[in-house]
């Protein structure tokens, strides 16, 4: 057992406009006076994620790295529970030793947005929700957050669920403030559930596929009785478009060579179970005549780090989209998309991320109006500095953005919590 008391202490303030609280009671004084003086403000852990959305004006900075560190972290349990803003790597090094993992698999947006690592905190990952390769098997972030405390908009100190993994008292709200962009609520304090670490890793990797036969296949293994965790399509890159040729490099392994597109399909888990899996799904998948390549633990877990990592786009100078649809839809959105684009597709078909040169609205528009039809949302990860001004970085249906309004409203009722990000 692991548990750590929590400090009380003076309101830091850095700057007549940016407050450093070191704990939630001053967290709470502080968002009631924005309130009652009707102050906007931009709640900040490490920074990492600052990028994403639309540059905000607020005169306010409420600046929450200093609520970093573990209170209670109890192995045999299965959760975790820390301050919001302590770093994902800590936690992951401490899970480590345990032989324990966040399973949703947090991504590592600093390759795209600095050239390096830099996955920011356990809050930012929460607010964005972003999930990797697993999310097909084990599902998404706000899945494995049990409770959560937190400060809402006027000021008042909330709390949901708790350390107990099967929750079933009341309306799950940490699944609200999952990616939600720090829209709704300061966070204080937030509990994961965490898994036994996977013993064994090897990805089954199958050459020169078309995206039409290359989707049917990924949407096939999502579903298999052979228990995958991780299904990608990386296509022929762009040969046009200001576009970096890297995948070669990147996904260069002792048992892998880049000759053209590639689907790679992951198993986890004991070295005789993979085995058993691997040799049904080859035969699931009739590979006769397939050209293939195997990666066992090794080389599998570098490979699904890149992917991980979004090393496809390190430190890219262009605009960087991330498409969610129906992966019966995955062909008609690449169709569309008419290898314009350096893109590659995740989730077993139903995550498709992807490098735009061209952010103007002639450029876009086409592409939002595509997919809200086919039922999906996409949102503008990254974009150059000089075109953060962008009016609309979230595209999603209009019923859903209402719902998201109206839940806005009794978390942060006079919107002073990043005003413009979402809303």
């Amino acid at each position: 057992m692991f548990t750590e008391e929590n400090r009380n202490s003076q309101i830091s303030q850095n700057s007549e406009n940016s407050f450093s609280p070191d704990n939630e009671l001053e967290v709470s004084k502080i968002v009631k006076k924005l309130y009652q003086e009707n102050l906007p403000v931009e709640i900040i852990g490490s920074g990492s994620k600052r990028r994403i959305g639309k540059k905000l004006k607020c005169k306010k900075i409420l600046d929450l790295s200093k609520l970093s560190g573990v209170i209670e972290y109890l192995p045999e349990e299965l959760y975790i529970k820390v301050k919001a803003c302590t770093p994902i790597v800590e936690i992951e090094a401490l899970l480590k030793k345990h032989n324990q993992e966040l399973a949703f698999e947090p991504l590592d947006l600093g390759y795209m947005f600095y050239g390096k690592s830099n996955k920011g905190t356990a809050s930012g990952h929460v607010s964005c929700n972003f999930s990797g390769s697993r999310r097909f098997k084990v599902g998404s972030i706000r899945d494995h957050v049990i409770g959560f405390r937190a400060v809402n908009g006027t000021g008042d100190i909330i709390k949901s669920g708790g350390n107990v993994v099967k929750n079933v008292t009341g309306y799950d709200l940490c699944k609200l403030i999952c990616g939600s962009f720090g829209t709704l609520v300061a966070l204080t304090e937030l509990t994961f559930k965490v898994l036994p670490a996977k013993e064994n890793s090897n990805t089954l990797v199958i050459h020169e596929l078309s995206i039409k036969d290359a989707t049917a296949m990924l949407n096939k293994v999502a579903s298999s009785s052979s228990d995958t965790s991780g299904a990608v399509f990386l296509p022929l890159e762009p040969k046009n478009g200001n576009y970096e040729q890297n995948i070669e490099s990147l996904f260069k392994l002792n048992d892998l060579q880049y000759k053209g597109p590639f689907t790679a399909i992951r198993l986890e888990g004991s070295k005789t179970s993979i085995q058993e899996r691997l040799a049904n799904l080859k035969k699931e998948l009739d590979l006769d005549g397939k050209e293939i390549s195997n990666l066992d633990t090794y080389q599998s877990t570098l490979f699904w780090e890149k992917i991980k990592n979004l090393e496809f786009f390190n430190n890219s100078k262009n605009a960087v989209l991330r498409a969610v649809i129906p992966p019966s839809s995955c062909v008609k959105l690449i169709n569309f998309l008419d290898n314009k684009y350096k893109y590659f597709v995740d989730w077993g078909g139903s995550l498709v991320w992807f490098e735009v040169n061209d952010l103007s609205n002639s450029s876009l528009q086409p592409i939002r109006q595509f997919i809200l039809e086919l039922n999906g949302y996409l949102t503008v990860i990254k974009h150059p500095d000089d075109q953060r001004s962008l009016e609309e970085v979230f595209t999603v249906a209009p019923d859903r953005l209402d719902i998201s309004n109206n839940i806005k409203k009794s978390f942060d009722p006079k919107k002073i919590f990043n005003p413009g990000k979402m809303y």
